[in-house]
């Protein structure tokens, strides 16, 4: 395994961790709670890019998947993942992939990583939505209104948090060698 994929790898499990994390910083609201977790996704695809963002939420998702209690709240297990709220961490793999491809495909700039991260936020969102619909059996006007709606304006701060902070990390393990552009772009 060459050392720049052994950094994204490692890099990646880092971000499982930050996830798991930011998951128990949460406010319950209604069905689905505000929690960290988004800030992470766009933390993670804004620095690594679409490839090892999109890895990290792989590892993350599995990891809970297993039971291991890194969802909001503690959680974990399938019931989580195949329950009413596990559309929103399904998303966050679609959502990193987005947000870090985006990047890729302009540049790795505030200006841009704003635009990917709300992007992104809509993309988790809307798979939230489509999977709290039909576990709870919801019309689309109430899983809008419980799982889409009510996120938007935190969503939109997170967005620009994770890209404003997620910029500047990049830079910086790019400018300490911690990691190459080539390698997690």
């Amino acid at each position: 395994m060459k050392v720049n994929a052994l950094r994204g790898l490692i890099l990646a499990s880092i971000f499982v961790a930050i996830t798991a994390i930011l998951a128990q910083v949460q406010v319950q609201l209604w069905i689905v709670p505000f929690s960290g977790q988004t800030l992470a996704v766009g933390l993670a695809a804004t620095i690594l890019g679409s490839r090892y963002g999109a890895l990290s939420m792989v590892g993350y998702l599995l990891v809970g998947l297993i039971g291991v209690p890194v969802f909001a709240g503690l959680s974990g297990g399938p019931h989580v993942v195949f329950g009413p709220t596990g559309g929103y961490i399904i998303g966050f793999i679609a959502s990193a992939f987005a947000i870090g491809w985006i990047l890729e495909k302009s540049t790795f700039n505030l200006n841009m990583a704003i635009i990917a991260n709300v992007v992104g936020m809509f993309v988790s969102l809307l798979f939230g939505v489509v999977q709290l619909k039909f576990i709870l059996d919801l019309s689309w006007g109430a899983a809008m209104a419980s799982g889409f709606y009510p996120f938007l304006i935190v969503g939109l701060i997170k967005a620009f948090l994770a890209s404003w902070i997620g910029i500047m990390v990049r830079k910086r393990l790019i400018q300490a060698n911690v990691m190459d552009v080539k390698s997690v772009a």
